[in-house]
């Protein structure tokens, strides 16, 4: 690795091991809505939210995908109408995503607060990636490009004592897709081959479409959230597919 490279890196899915976290967080913000669900978020429904993790674009979906769990859907039934689902949760809670995005947060900032230990516990990183995103920086620029809120992903890496800056975390905050973030990489480094490791065969599909973006160099993360389905399609894509060990390699 030189200079040459630049890498942008999903977060959740590629850098973390966030599921569990992330039911819980949704599980607690659901029953804030909804108000008929246990306190506590039982060991099985969050072991079938593992099997709907990959349907799901931006964290705060984890509350209607684990009402939709609670109300006793069925993984086949949530992974194939999973859009007019959800759909039908907001119009009957009668929440925007704005609100939702606003209380999963909210829910997160509470545990945080309430023990940060046991929030950074539920979120670690997938093996050896601590140690190759700290000889990182001294090998290249890298950037992360997440739909995760920009506070949760700096809480977690200082917990595992990676230094990022600020300008190099493009996440929910920024009300920027992926597309627009990488487009602006592109003109922030315009020499350098920019590397996009990503999780999420959707996103990866999309960018795809942007001839603008050809240049980017697409990495699907077959350790993250992705199904055998999306593995068996993303191998006649013309992108790497690449297995945890040989990450940052």
């Amino acid at each position: 690795m030189n200079n040459s490279i630049i890498y942008a890196l999903d977060f959740d899915g590629v850098i973390c091991k966030s599921a569990v976290e992330t039911a819980i967080t949704g599980w607690k913000a659901a029953d804030s809505i909804w108000g008929d669900m246990p306190k506590a978020a039982p060991q099985a429904m969050i072991d079938r939210f593992r099997l709907i993790r990959p349907n799901i674009e931006t964290g705060y979906e984890a509350i209607l995908a684990m009402r939709l769990l609670y109300l006793g859907e069925s993984i086949e039934s949530i992974g194939s109408g999973y859009n007019d689902k959800i759909q039908a949760l907001l119009k009957e809670a009668q929440v925007t995503n704005d609100d939702l995005k606003k209380l999963f947060g909210e829910t997160r900032d509470i545990w945080i607060a309430y023990d940060l230990a046991d929030w950074v516990n539920m979120n670690p990183l997938f093996p050896g990636v601590a140690t190759k995103l700290r000889k990182l920086d001294q090998q290249c620029p890298w950037y992360v490009v997440t739909t995760k809120q920009e506070r949760f992903v700096k809480q977690i890496l200082k917990a595992n004592a990676i230094e990022l800056a600020d300008e190099r975390i493009f996440g929910l905050d920024r009300n920027m897709s992926k597309v627009e973030v990488l487009k602006g990489l592109l003109k922030i480094h315009p020499n350098e081959a920019i590397y996009f490791v990503e999780d999420r065969l959707p996103t990866l599909l999309n960018i795809l479409k942007i001839d603008e973006l050809a240049s980017v160099k697409l990495i699907f993360a077959l350790w993250g959230y992705n199904t055998a389905e999306d593995k068996a399609l993303a191998a006649v894509q013309p992108f790497t597919l690449q297995q945890l060990e040989d990450f940052l390699v």
